[in-house]
């Protein structure tokens, strides 16, 4: 399960920028201990939570119960739980961290799950992008952190071929966690990184249907 760091900070700096209506249907993808989807429902939403963990679904409403707050938290992988369903926003801070691994490794096992994406990043950025609009009510928000790392003008790109407006409005540098810094060989390897970087940069991506 994936406690909340900077990143959940940062795009939920975002979800307090956001214009919603009471009674505005949210969903929170990979919500993990389901801080994103609290801060939502503290607004008089209805939130839908989803997870892929088992561990992170009962601790998702577990928090709901301790918070008083309603949430509907269900466990599936990504959108397969609320297939057929629209929001008017959709939050998520997916996996993202670029990891070595074989080309036919498919998804990560374990607590892997929570942050690594394939050699690129971008193995579930890339999924979202490609079902989350269909999944947005018009005039919906798309609101997803990601780092760097793995090319915001791509998920900008893919965003927009599906119709939306995206944007970046939010970036953050700060230092590697462990996972980050066990890798820092690697990603230089590769590219992804200069000889003198030692810190990375997030970025927060909004993407709007047009009404």
């Amino acid at each position: 399960m994936y406690a909340p760091q900077e990143d959940t900070e940062l795009l939920t700096g975002a979800l307090s920028e956001e214009p919603l209506a009471r009674g505005a249907d949210v969903l929170d993808v990979g919500t993990g201990s389901g801080a994103l989807a609290l801060e939502a429902a503290r607004r008089d939403t209805r939130v839908t939570a989803v997870d892929v963990s088992r561990r992170a679904v009962c601790v998702a409403r577990w928090n709901a119960r301790r918070a008083g707050l309603p949430l509907r938290v269900l466990r599936g992988n990504l959108f397969d739980p609320v297939r057929g369903e629209s929001f008017d926003l959709i939050l998520t801070n997916p996996p993202y961290v670029p990891a070595p691994v074989p080309a036919d490794a498919g998804e990560p096992r374990g607590s892997a799950r929570a942050w690594d994406a394939g050699g690129d990043g971008r193995l579930v950025l890339d999924r979202i992008c490609r079902e989350a609009p269909a999944l947005l009510r018009p005039g919906g928000v798309l609101l997803m952190v990601h780092s760097a790392l793995c090319d915001p003008d791509t998920t900008l790109a893919r965003l927009r071929a599906t119709g939306l407006k995206a944007s970046v409005t939010r970036r953050r540098r700060i230092p590697f966690g462990p996972v980050l810094r066990s890798r820092a060989d690697w990603l230089r390897r590769r590219g992804l990184l200069s000889a003198d970087e030692d810190d990375e940069e997030l970025v927060v991506v909004r993407a709007e249907l047009p009404s």
